[in-house]
């Protein structure tokens, strides 16, 4: 994936290229400024002048010296936990689908309407103060009637119906040893912190923060209309339960190899595994088709959860299920639970200020959950036929780029070289849009019942998974929505996708100069394309399955310049003391780095390869005093400009598989010799790393 939104910052982008005004680069800049340099024809919008720091010198931060303009000009607004080229653009494709929230239009179809009617209801504020807790009442109650352990699943069943992830996660998902199938599947979930760490972790922040975890749990149950004695039990019951399941669970680091996640099991083993808890009558309950055997993704946490539930009082369980109902469901309920919940999980986890406004939130809302029933408005209004087509083309000449490296790469077998050339002729690519639409004629919406709009769309995408167990895999379905500010590789299905929503300014722009256009839309592309062969996406044949075809040589020279990369990033810092994880975000930076050097050579192979001429810049143009390979560079960078608070730097650094986006930035250029001569950067350069790494 090519970024994480950290926690629901979500985010109109106007790229204006303006004459670099005064002031000068540092004396050591040995490249040409604009001031000195006059074009010799039109200029195609490009870099972005102002984005730019020219008191900073690239060969010392190039990050910097790309975004530094663009991040004084852009404080961080008390709604923001970070706000940067991403959030910038998401809030552009937000107001359009606001527009068309807010007036469908009288030809809008069925679809679209029930969108209309699940935003107006989110909107509604008054209607939800009045309801107050009306809406949950009946889980409320089906919770407290709870007095046999032997109902537990029926319970649990219907909790994980309306979208609450109490104790586990259970789901359809490809059986990575047929991908042409899809399987049942169990996996750990249950925590409401954002990462097992926090939990265990005995240093000062997390204990403190723990603490005020408590208090604000305790609070949302007070709020519930519990006694303040039985308020404070059950944030205690609570805590302990979650804190036992993190202790179970799997880290993030270790989740990232495929083959540790993979246990098939038959049903009656995992009932073996799992004695307390009737897993026949759970997937009744679900309606889950019937099923056999299933891949119960980390075995050792059922069997805590075993002795969770065989241990722990009825009544402590059902604190947690009602702790956990509420945190669900927060946002749909009155404002003192919405305002509690952002309290602790945006203002004291990650520094946000302010909530973001409620139009926002109930467009993000809306996207999550009928996305393709506003993915044709978007798409006709923003992305044109021009878009598609450069795109694929961009596409296929980084593949080209991407052959030539692999042909080229003196680590890797001829064995091993050919079954990787079958791989990268096997990806697909998906380009804007889904070719058939998704149908929501089987969810109710009413424009004035939030949370129940909210349950059932939840329960609506829950059951269209859960029939899909013991079917062929629909290679045709998208993950993400039109409008997303993202893209992803599937490595269960071989392709790569991209979404309108990430194919505008700063990442695309029809007749911009193509220099910036490889450098941003470009390396997206070669990012996603890089992930086919990480650390994870190595490990998945042509076809999807989880298969070896490496030769053990081959893997232990990959898994020498991978650590290479991994050592690199966790020797980067952010809000001064947490470090990134190498790690963590191995992948990610592998892909950084591959794909920017895919985008450069496709460039330098394709448009940047042809002779000058009018409104078409040849190899050697400047433009703005910027030489190709330099836009290229930059293009890449000013897609990473962003101002971020510290404490959501310090959990981005804890839970997210991407680095900072500074590091996103000078980590890929200080390994690449190219830049150094684009920039004729010193050998003892900051941005010139004295033993690049170097896996792509």
């Amino acid at each position: 994936m090519f970024f994480s939104i950290l926690f629901s910052a979500v985010l109109v982008v106007v790229v204006v290229v303006v004459l670099l005004g005064g002031g000068a680069l540092p004396r050591s800049s040995t490249f040409v400024t604009a001031q000195s340099q006059t074009p010799s024809m039109p200029a195609p919008a490009g870099v972005e002048i102002a984005a730019l720091d020219k008191r900073a010198d690239p060969c010392i931060d190039f990050y910097q010296f790309a975004c530094g303009g663009w991040m004084a000009r852009n404080p961080l607004p008390a709604d923001r936990r970070s706000f940067g080229r991403f959030a910038e653009l998401q809030e552009r494709n937000f107001e359009i689908l606001r527009r068309v929230l807010e007036n469908p239009g009288a030809n809008a179809s069925a679809d679209a309407r029930k969108a209309s009617d699940f935003y107006a209801a989110c909107m509604n504020e008054d209607i939800i103060e009045r309801k107050a807790l009306t809406p949950v009442e009946a889980d409320l109650a089906m919770l407290d009637a709870l007095r046999n352990p032997d109902d537990l699943p029926v319970l649990v069943a219907h909790l994980h119906d309306v979208g609450v992830p109490a104790f586990f996660r259970f789901a359809a998902e490809t059986d990575l040893s047929d991908a042409t199938r899809a399987t049942a599947n169990v996996d750990q979930s249950g925590l409401a912190l954002p990462d097992r760490d926090l939990y265990l972790k005995d240093d000062e922040r997390s204990r403190g923060i723990r603490t005020k975890y408590a208090a604000h749990v305790e609070n949302i149950l007070t709020l519930a209309g519990l006694s303040p004695e039985d308020a404070a039990g059950g944030a205690r019951a609570t805590i302990a339960i979650e804190t036992a399941l993190a202790r179970a669970s799997m880290d993030r680091v270790a989740r990232r190899e495929p083959s540790a996640r993979q246990h098939r099991m038959t049903l009656v083993a995992l009932q073996s595994l799992t004695p307390a808890f009737d897993w026949k009558k759970y997937a009744a309950a679900v309606e889950a088709p019937k099923f056999q055997v299933l891949n119960v993704s980390v075995p050792d946490y059922f069997r805590a959860l075993n002795a969770l539930l065989e241990s722990t009082p009825l009544d402590d369980l059902k604190s947690y299920l009602r702790w956990q109902l509420l945190n669900a469901s927060a946002d749909a309920l009155p404002k003192a639970f919405a305002d509690a919940h952002f309290d602790f999980f945006s203002r004291t986890l990650a520094g946000q200020q302010a909530p973001d406004p409620r139009w926002r939130r109930c467009v993000t809302e809306t996207d999550r959950r009928l996305g393709e029933a506003l993915g044709k408005a978007f798409v006709e209004q923003t992305f044109s036929a021009r878009a598609k087509s450069d795109t694929l083309k961009m596409v296929e000449d980084i593949k080209g780029a991407m052959r030539m490296d692999i042909d080229g790469v003196p680590w890797m077998s001829g064995e091993t070289k050919k079954a990787a050339m079958t791989k990268l002729d096997a990806v697909i690519d998906r380009i804007g849009y889904p070719d058939t639409w998704r149908d929501y004629s089987g969810v109710s919406v009413s424009p004035d019942d939030a949370l129940g709009n909210l349950q059932r769309t939840v329960s609506f995408e829950r059951q269209r998974n859960l029939q899909k167990i013991g079917q062929a895999v629909d290679r045709n379905e998208w993950s993400m929505t039109p409008p997303t500010v993202n893209a992803y590789y599937s490595p269960d299905r071989n392709n790569i996708n991209f979404p309108a929503g990430i194919l505008q300014p700063p990442f695309y722009r029809a007749g911009r100069d193509a220099a910036v256009n490889y450098g941003a839309a470009g390396a997206v592309i070669g990012h996603e394309l890089t992930h086919a062969f990480d650390d994870q996406g190595r490990k998945f044949d042509p076809q999807g399955n989880l298969r070896d075809w490496w030769t053990a040589a081959d893997a232990r020279a990959f898994e020498e310049r991978a650590s290479c990369v991994a050592d690199q990033y966790s020797g980067y810092t952010v809000a001064g003391d947490a470090h990134v994880n190498g790690r963590l975000t191995l992948g990610e930076n592998t892909a950084d780095n591959g794909g920017l050097r895919l985008a450069l050579t496709a460039y330098l192979n394709g448009p940047g390869g042809k002779p000058g001429g009018p409104g078409n810049p040849g190899s050697k143009d400047k433009i703005d005093g910027f030489t190709p390979d330099q836009r290229v560079f930059l293009g890449w960078a000013q897609v990473w400009c962003e101002n971020a608070r510290p404490e959501a730097e310090r959990l981005k650094a804890q839970t997210n598989p991407h680095a900072s986006n500074k590091y996103r930035v000078n980590g890929p250029v200080s390994n690449m010799p190219e830049f150094a001569k684009a920039f004729q950067c010193k050998a003892n350069a900051p941005m010139v790393r004295p033993n690049p790494c170097r896996v792509w």
